[in-house]
Parts: C-alpha cells; structure tokens; sequence
C-alpha cells in the first residue's frame, strides 16, 4: 500500500490503520465480547498483513488491550519491519488524575505490557475526562511531559487523541503535535471534526480518522445493530441512516465500503482507523477499500443532510 510520510518523523503510514479497543473486551462499550485466543488470532492477521499501524490505548480494556498485543508482540519476538506502533497516555482511572507524573507512568505501564522499549506514535488521550484540565496544559502538565518523552527518544511523533473538538482545538493550537486522532466524528452521518480538519491539514498536522462507521451501525447496518456511536441512535439518527443504506442497496454497494472510503478519499486524512475484534474483519475491510462505489452512490449520499454536533454529548463514558 502507498504509504504517508508523518512529517519529518521518519514515519511513513499507510491510508488504514486498526483499532484495537474492540480486542480488549469492552462489552458495556461495544455490546459483545472478545476473548484472548480471538484477540491474539486478530492481532496476528494485523501483524501478517499490508495495513502497518494498530492503534491502542493504556485504558482501552483497562490495559487488556495492550497486555495482548505484547503477549503476541512477545510470541514473535517483536514487531514486523517498519510496522507502526501507536498508543496513549491515559489518565489513572481511579483518580482521574492526569498530570506529569501519571503520564510518564501510562507510558512506563504501557511499555511493559507491548513488550516494548518505544513507541512510535504516542498521543495524550481523552483530557476532557481528566480531573483537572489545567493538570494537563500548565506549564510542567502531562503535554509538556508527552514532549520531554519524544525528547527522550520514547516516541517519533507525539498527538493528541480525544472527542471534544471545543476543548481540542484550543490545544492543538499551542503544542506543535505531529499528528491527531478524532473518532466518530467525521463520517457519512456527522462532520462535526471538518472544522478541526481543516486547521490540522493547513498546519500539516497527521490527522488519523477513527471510527468510521460510527460504532458499528455503518458496517452491520441498522437491522443488525441499534448503536451509534456507543449510544442507543435515536429516531432521526436511524432515519438518517436508514437512508445512506437505502442508497447503497439501490446500487448494490456494501454501505461499510462508502463509509469507509468516505474518510479515504478526504485528501486531509492522513489514515483511518478502523476497529476490528476478529481476523476475518482485516479481509473485509481490504475488500472494502478497494471496492469500486458507482459515482451514483456518492452523488446522492451528497444530497443527505448530516449533523455537526458533537456525538458523543450523551455518552456515558465507560472504558470496559
């Protein structure tokens, strides 16, 4: 796959990238389980194939999502060749806690269980959820830190990944970030990141796409799942969805293949990530992405209308 290259980091990623939040188990987040052999089976296929970044996170799963990427990482005796790495500084779930000191320790916790001694990408993750926001932006907080650790040699390129555009940003504005993840948030039924896009693509800052089917409903498709964005969708949100699928079936096409190419056809979109929870989900999204959607299929999905909104206003925030 042709690859992007990050900046001046030396890293070069290609147009999908998979994430991993599902292999960690997190039922009350996802509606169903992932147990070990079928995460480490996944996890593999990942590593055996084209796509060369996954994507984790110190608290997806409460660390059980690193904990089996570094059983398998382990297993192999490492990462494949110019294979990308990418996970986050989490706050302490019991505390909420989030200042310097707990994100060089997320990074430590996160290093022993990848079976790692760096990381290629590491972003700060979720400061919306944190005890103090001013904990983690003063001078001598957790973004100060996050730099000191690429300063350090732990990291090739440092970000920022969280939902809150209003509170993200400001921020982006005043760290020199490589690279941003935002998920849920610029996909057929919501562009409220185009804005956050467009200031990210002009200071040539990466910008990873995640979560491009919304949680899942853009994939299995309204009959097969009633959550959107980790929520319960609501009667506008499944009109609106039962109209993109309308569209796709009138034409033939997958509604996960233009979800998907959605985000990859964005000239701005340095990757997307896309979360999968078993290997036969790696072959289908390959499929997907090569899938030819008629032009047909992309005009009149451009006459539905979309919400700018911040998705996730409702969630209740669960990390299992």
């Amino acid at each position: 796959m042709k690859k992007t290259s990050i900046g001046d980091s030396g890293l070069a990623v290609t147009p999908i990238s998979f994430g991993t939040s599902t292999l960690s188990d997190m039922p009350s987040t996802y509606g169903y389980s992932v147990d070990e052999q079928r995460a480490r089976s996944t996890i593999h296929a990942i590593f055996d194939g084209p796509i060369n970044v996954i994507d984790t996170s110190r608290n997806y799963g409460m660390g059980r999502s690193e904990e089996r990427i570094g059983a398998v990482i382990k297993e192999r005796g490492g990462i494949p060749q110019d294979f990308v790495v990418s996970t986050k500084l989490d706050r302490d779930m019991d505390s909420l806690c989030f200042d310097a000191g707990r994100a060089r320790r997320s990074l430590e916790e996160s290093l022993a269980a990848l079976n790692l001694d760096r990381v290629q990408i590491l972003h700060l993750h979720d400061p919306e959820y944190a005890r103090d926001l001013n904990e983690i932006i003063r001078k001598g907080g957790a973004l100060d830190e996050l730099f000191r650790l690429k300063d350090e040699g732990l990291a090739d390129a440092v970000g920022i990944a969280m939902g809150k555009v209003d509170i993200m940003l400001p921020i982006l504005k005043d760290w020199p970030f490589d690279v941003l993840i935002s998920h849920n948030r610029y996909t057929l039924t919501n562009r409220n990141a185009g804005d956050l896009f467009d200031y990210a693509a002009k200071r040539c800052i990466s910008i990873f796409n995640a979560a491009p089917f919304a949680g899942g409903m853009l994939a299995k498709g309204s009959m097969q799942t009633s959550l959107l964005t980790y929520q319960q969708a609501d009667c506008q949100q499944l009109a609106h969805v039962k109209s993109i699928e309308h569209i796709c079936a009138e034409h033939d096409c997958p509604i996960g293949a233009a979800a998907l190419q959605f985000s990859l056809q964005d000239s701005r979109i340095t990757s997307t990530i896309v979360g999968v929870s078993k290997p036969e989900r790696i072959r289908q999204t390959l499929d997907w992405a090569a899938y030819e959607v008629p032009a047909q299929v992309w005009q009149e999905l451009a006459t539905l209308p979309y919400s700018t909104e911040d998705p996730e206003a409702r969630r209740n925030y669960r990390a299992d």
